[in-house]
């Protein structure tokens, strides 16, 4: 069986509400990594328009960087929101300011007309998406966890995050063909415009859908009614310094180590590869495109992997393979003679780093009760992409002493390594521990 149909036959018993949640849950993060991705490869051909002459690989660096910025402070505030207002109504809220901000850069005025205000005006836009995306992850994954049945909890997981392997290789081909049908100098003037608003009409009709068909999970429902009520609501102290502290700091070494891997072979190997590649810059995007395919096919095996091995241990392995394989990987792609033994590499890579992530919308949701949940996920999830987003400052500063790919290849190790620490510090989520209600779960797990 197809993990698309072990998934249809796990969400039969679901109502309606559940499985459109469930949908929801793995479109919706489709069209949240369509807005993440589309700066990493549709703005990099229209550089010159949007930055003028003097445009530099920084200034590209810079507006990926605004988007990751902006999703730590998405992840406490929208999780914090999701936890009080509910899941649904701040998924929508959080779609409504996704669409915007991109249909916004889609009509920000040339270097031309503003100068450095036209880069400036894209920083402001990508930083307040970068809000907006993490609030609807930090809604709208913990409320696909609630929904789903326990032993489809990880397959689910998997589908949802190979959402963003999809995401990064359809906006690597539509770029490549609208490269091929408008020439670069009409889609530089125009072409790229046409991707960010085709993200905001995306987002819209999932606002739509959520508005009309999907509701919270009823354990959700649930906890507010379940509380005394002048019991005080737990919140980011619980999980710094609280009764959740252990919980969220093995998550965010875990997830610390995750991002590593996502900066290290997703956006520095798409920029090497571009920059120090024998292969033609026009090719990058098919490579990129074939590597992301066979990442999201193994994230999604990856997640209902976890379900049958246990979280912990799919974990520590994978993280063990990234740390050992991925520097060599990463090394060999980047030197690679043609295009396809580039494309074959680039998906080794990423096949044996971030494929990682298919257990993780599970693994975070198991971590934290009900009460606390949209918090802990985006909290956990986001505020852990900080020091990794920092690369384009860091890595310049480390290459005269590590040597230019010796050091990202030492973030590809230190990445691997920190997400073997991080599941160590963990429970166990065997398969018997995590059948059982999330709450249950999350309950055992700090015992």
């Amino acid at each position: 069986m197809t993990a698309a149909s072990i998934a249809a036959t796990g969400t039969r018993a679901l109502p309606p509400e559940g499985r459109a949640a469930l949908r929801a849950g793995v479109v919706g993060n489709f069209i949240d990594n369509i807005h993440v991705f589309l700066p990493v490869t549709a703005l990099a051909p229209a550089m010159l328009v949007i930055a003028g002459p003097s445009a530099t690989a920084s200034a590209a660096a810079l507006i990926i960087v605004a988007m990751l910025l902006g999703r730590p402070v998405g992840g406490v505030v929208f999780g914090r929101i999701a936890d009080r207002m509910g899941r649904t109504r701040t998924t929508r809220l959080a779609i409504a300011g996704t669409a915007a901000c991109a249909l916004a850069i889609a009509l920000v005025p040339t270097h031309q007309v503003l100068g450095p205000g036209t880069v400036a005006l894209i920083l402001a836009l990508r930083f307040l998406g970068g809000i907006f995306v993490a609030g609807e992850y930090s809604a709208a994954i913990p409320l696909a966890m609630e929904w789903s049945t326990p032993r489809r909890r990880g397959l689910m997981s998997g589908l949802i995050l190979s959402m963003a392997p999809w995401a990064q290789a359809t906006i690597a081909f539509a770029v490549a063909a609208l490269l091929a049908a408008l020439g670069p100098e009409q889609y530089a003037a125009w072409g790229w415009r046409a991707l960010f608003v085709a993200g905001a009409a995306l987002s819209i009709g999932m606002m739509l859908y959520y508005r009309r068909h999907v509701v919270d999970a009823p354990q959700a429902r649930r906890a507010p009614a379940s509380a005394a009520p002048s019991a005080p609501r737990p919140g980011l102290r619980s999980l710094l310094t609280g009764r959740w502290a252990s919980a969220f700091w093995a998550a965010f070494v875990l997830m610390t180590g995750l991002w590593l891997l996502t900066d290290s072979t997703v956006l520095l190997l798409t920029a090497r590869l571009s920059t120090d590649s024998p292969i033609a810059p026009e090719a990058v995007p098919l490579v990129m495109g074939a590597a992301s395919i066979a990442q999201a096919l193994v994230m999604a095996l990856a997640g209902h992997l976890s379900s049958l091995v246990g979280r912990r241990r799919l974990l520590v392995v994978w993280g063990a393979v990234a740390g050992i394989l991925g520097p060599v990987l990463w090394w060999a792609a980047v030197t690679a003679p043609t295009l396809a033994v580039a494309a074959l590499l680039a998906a080794l890579l990423q096949v044996a780093t971030v494929s990682a992530y298919g257990p993780i919308a599970a693994y975070l949701s198991e971590r934290f009760p009900t009460a606390i949940r949209s918090t802990g996920y985006g909290s956990a999830y986001s505020l852990s992409l900080v020091l990794p987003a920092l690369y384009p400052f860091y890595v310049p500063a480390l290459e005269p002493l590590l040597g230019r790919h010796t050091t990202v290849m030492g973030m590809v190790a230190l990445g691997g390594l920190l997400v073997v620490v991080g599941a160590l510090l963990g429970p166990r989520l065997s398969p018997r521990e995590i059948d059982a209600d999330l709450d249950a779960v999350a309950e055992r797990s700090t015992r």
